[in-house]
């Protein structure tokens, strides 16, 4: 009897952890929809970024590296002259990313908050620094967890590729 109830056990531990994982978009997965919402309410949709690389990361304000990397990121999108979208999706509640936004307020990326979790879940984060690229057809190219500087040069080869990469053709 207790070896079929550890057996149960197993085979379930087993298909929660398959599920878990399979949750967590890869890069040639279509891109879930699911940014959080801006200050003002609004959720943006990949569509709103059609024919753009679009960068999400997730971050937060205890964060060190996080804060670090939000302006390498903001000068990227710059350089990059229309051809990239930065979504900067924090993970705290709105009062914490609301008094974030004072200080970011001259930030050009798109600031949003994600505190019930839906974002995260969409997109398979379980810490920060978490970062996703999307290629101009929305598919995800590239997903970084828990990097840190050395890993920026191999971040933006990748979001170098995605600009460069040809822009698909609609059928």
């Amino acid at each position: 009897m207790m070896s079929r109830k550890l057996g149960v056990l197993l085979i379930s531990l087993l298909l929660m952890a398959g599920h878990a994982l399979a949750a967590a978009p890869a890069a040639g997965d279509m891109a879930p929809d699911e940014f959080g919402k801006t200050l003002d309410g609004v959720k943006p949709k990949l569509a709103d970024f059609q024919g753009k690389v679009v960068v999400i990361s997730f971050w937060a304000t205890w964060c060190g590296y996080c804060l670090k990397e939000l302006p390498v990121l903001e000068g990227l999108q710059k350089v990059a002259k229309g051809n990239v979208q930065v979504i900067a999706i924090n993970t705290e509640s709105r009062e914490d990313f609301r008094d974030a936004v004072r200080v970011l307020r001259s930030m050009t990326a798109k600031l949003t908050y994600d505190s019930d979790g839906k974002g995260a879940k969409a997109y398979g984060v379980n810490g920060i620094p978490h970062l996703v690229i999307i290629g101009r057809d929305g598919k995800i190219l590239d997903v970084h967890r828990g990097y840190d500087q050395s890993s920026l040069p191999g971040i933006v080869d990748s979001i170098n590729a995605a600009i460069l990469a040809p822009v698909p053709v609609a059928q």
